[in-house]
């Protein structure tokens, strides 16, 4: 039975078109220029090769030293995220007649998530917030950071939904045997997807096929009848 409904933050709680992580980008690059003194060519090239190789920049920095991650971290999200982003209507009602307890899990800083759920208008919605702070900057997908929630929720794993616009941060979900659902406007199903929805207010759908799924598992099974030439004629 699932009790907690886990979501990411950025391009998930709100449509990719925003903007909001192509100025975090362009604020990383800046960061590489301005506090380590590379040109602009180098920093967007370093940029790539450590979200490749690393899974993010900061990632990256931190494993060659290169980088104070609070500093890193301030300066990167130093965004106008309250002109990029306004309330939904339809988010809010969506989130709120989930029958599951929110907590947002998000590879960005406390401060950020929390000024994003502010434009959002749906701060109140969520029980808690997992930043790469407390993960000791360890992000999605790595599998301790799943652990590290499930054992600060007190739960198991099949009693959580997971939902991002990231295909590879719902794979070590999935092997913890959460439920995943994938946001994103070309969102498929596909291995270690359970659903796919094109934005999260959709997640309504979700919750309704949960529903009847539990309901299907707990219905009794009918009896075996007897019958002419069967076991137990």
């Amino acid at each position: 039975m699932i009790e907690y409904a886990l979501f990411d933050l950025d391009d998930t709680l709100y449509p990719p078109e925003s903007g909001v992580l192509q100025a975090i980008g362009r604020r990383i690059e800046q960061y590489l220029i301005e506090r380590l003194g590379m040109d602009p060519d180098t920093a967007a090239r370093l940029r790539v090769e450590y979200r490749t190789e690393y899974g993010t920049t900061l990632a990256g920095l931190l494993a060659h030293g290169a980088a104070d991650p609070e500093d890193y971290l301030a300066f990167v999200h130093d965004i106008p995220v309250e002109q990029l982003l306004c309330p939904s209507p339809a988010v809010e009602r969506a989130l709120a007649g989930l029958p599951w307890r929110r907590v947002i899990v998000t590879n960005s800083d406390r401060s950020h998530a929390e000024r994003v759920l502010a434009a959002l208008g749906i701060r109140s919605l969520f029980d808690e917030i997992f930043d790469i702070r407390g993960m000791q900057y360890r992000h999605k997908p790595h599998p301790a950071v799943y652990r590290r929630v499930l054992r600060a929720l007190g739960v198991e794993g099949a009693q959580c939904l997971m939902a991002d616009d990231v295909v590879a941060n719902l794979l070590p979900a999935k092997e913890l045997r959460m439920t995943t659902v994938w946001v994103a406007p070309q969102a498929r199903l596909q291995q270690g997807v359970d659903f796919a929805i094109p934005n999260v207010a959709a997640i309504v759908e979700v919750a309704a096929k949960v529903k009847a799924q539990q309901r299907m598992r707990q219905s009794p099974r009918p009896s075996p009848r007897r019958g002419a030439g069967g076991a137990f004629s």
